[in-house]
């Protein structure tokens, strides 16, 4: 189990680095997905809604080892979960189940009747996650993105 905290100054700037970096280490992405991540924290920042927004940064032996958002959606009453991410020598620990649990409870609290994300479908652990906790594949579009021919893939919770 890891500590989750609300961020601190430098947490989304690291944030961001981090996901640009393992993205790239781990699926060769390049530098235009660090500039999707960087639109998404920016947004965040500049339009955060306390009542109904959340971060969540995930502490282990005293690292940052992921984090989690929660963020409005393009209708009142629909949340979604955006920019999971655990650090490789913190996976297989349950951190981004945890991360996720946040999100939902978080996303319940606030009163959102459904929970969103989009994702890709190479990214075989976080959709484990997701589909363990009831999220329902909607849709798929192959796209060309961060130098990589990708599927992405849309999921909802009914919350």
């Amino acid at each position: 189990m890891a500590l989750l905290r609300p961020p601190v100054p430098g947490d989304l700037g690291w944030i961001l680095h981090r996901q640009a970096v393992l993205y790239h280490q781990e699926y060769g992405w390049d530098w235009g997905f660090e500039g999707l991540v960087a639109e998404i924290v920016g947004k965040f920042v500049a339009e955060f809604d306390p009542a109904r927004e959340s971060v969540w940064v995930a502490e282990h032996a005293g690292a940052i080892v992921g984090s989690v958002f929660l963020v409005k959606g393009d209708q009142p009453d629909i949340g979604k979960l955006r920019l999971l991410y655990v650090e490789p020598s913190a996976r297989g620990l349950g951190i981004g189940a945890q991360l996720v649990d946040a999100c939902i409870d978080r996303a319940r609290k606030i009163g959102y009747r459904r929970l969103v994300l989009w994702t890709n479908d190479i990214l075989l652990a976080a959709r484990r996650i997701y589909v363990s906790r009831g999220f329902v594949l909607e849709a798929e579009e192959r796209h060309h993105s961060f130098g990589r021919d990708l599927v992405g893939q849309f999921w909802g919770l009914e919350l």
